[in-house]
């Protein structure tokens, strides 16, 4: 009898064991089709970094059939990979619980391109023919552009995500997220001139990393574990062996190759998106407070949202950045 009872204490013991070496299971939900912005989130996944802090990550991608966004508020999703944050402002509009817990793009991509030579400088795209906005954007930087920079609503026409109508004409302006539709028209025999907006002041954060305020009360350590995790993978897709993330994306991603995505990530570099500014000191990820507020102001002046509406103290919780986290990572791999 005593060796029985010993057995089966040794067998509970294994079994306790092994639940404790169990890796948490997280869900994340990107914002489109595996591509080389969400790069650093396939690297922690295909080197191994998400499980060595006890992470089981299943990416699910966004697309043109997929809204990942409800997923979240409905728990289906652990953590969001959002796009800019009027879309976090809205979701606080609202009552969506649901916060922001880091930024891993500083400044957003969204820019305006035209014909090479077209245009001297930013200003002058104020006195354009014609610029192509999405819905989106109309409700959106469109006001700002208009409020802030002299764009005039005569200008606009509506922009459906195909370059035939720029390519056909020298003098047209259309919207462009940085790292897509240069590279397209550049593909189409095309050159181009990019104007980032965040070079103008549309200071939005992009790549926000958004999680229900109830797994944030619940499981801190979780939320923790995922972002410096997530970071590493960041630093380590910039700046080292990204083959497997590349290999991972193409898997999810089939119309990705290794030529498209070395494009996408040179254009991240020279329109200076995601290890600049703040992050170079804070790291990758960083989120400041004031920004936050300022880029609120900017889009309650702009009349893209309306004053006293989002309560600000909901919308991120900075408490899981701004550590400085993966900078030794980057300092291994640069040499600097």
């Amino acid at each position: 009898m005593k060796t029985v009872k010993t057995a089966l204490g040794a067998l509970c013991g294994l079994l306790a064991a092994g639940a404790a070496w169990a890796d948490d299971k997280v869900v994340f939900g990107t914002n489109w089709l595996a591509q080389g912005g969400h790069g650093g989130f396939y690297q922690a996944l295909a080197d191994g970094t998400y499980e060595k802090y006890g992470l089981d990550v299943e990416i699910r991608p966004g697309g043109p059939q997929v809204n990942n966004r409800p997923m979240l508020s409905a728990g289906r999703l652990d953590f969001l990979m959002a796009g800019n944050l009027l879309l976090s402002f809205d979701n606080v509009r609202n009552g969506i619980p649901t916060t922001v817990v880091a930024a891993f793009f500083q400044n957003d991509p969204q820019a305006l391109m035209t014909h090479a030579g077209q245009y001297k400088d930013f200003a002058a795209l104020a006195s354009a023919p014609t610029v192509l906005v999405s819905k989106d954007g109309q409700f959106s930087f469109w006001q700002w552009l208009v409020d802030e920079h002299g764009f005039r609503d005569e200008q606009l026409r509506p922009y459906g995500f195909n370059l035939a109508q720029f390519l056909n004409d020298e003098t047209m302006v259309q919207q462009a997220y940085g790292t897509a539709e240069p590279i397209y028209a550049a593909d189409q025999g095309a050159d181009v001139d990019t104007f980032l907006l965040a070079e103008h002041g549309w200071s939005t954060y992009a790549a926000t990393i958004e999680t229900r305020q109830q797994l944030i009360e619940e499981n801190p350590d979780l939320v923790q574990r995922f972002l410096d995790a997530s970071i590493e993978g960041w630093y380590n897709f910039l700046y080292g062996d990204r083959s497997a993330a590349y290999d991972a994306i193409i898997a999810a991603n089939p119309e990705m190759t290794v030529e498209k995505l070395d494009k996408e990530l040179a254009q991240f570099d020279q329109l200076g998106i995601i290890d600049v500014d703040q992050a170079l000191s804070l790291g990758i990820g960083a989120l400041d407070d004031e920004r936050i507020r300022a880029f609120h102001d900017l889009a309650v002046e702009a009349k893209i949202i309306e004053a006293g509406v989002v309560d600000l103290s909901k919308v991120a919780d900075t408490r899981f950045v701004n550590k400085g986290h993966g900078l030794d990572i980057k300092s291994a791999l640069t040499g600097n």
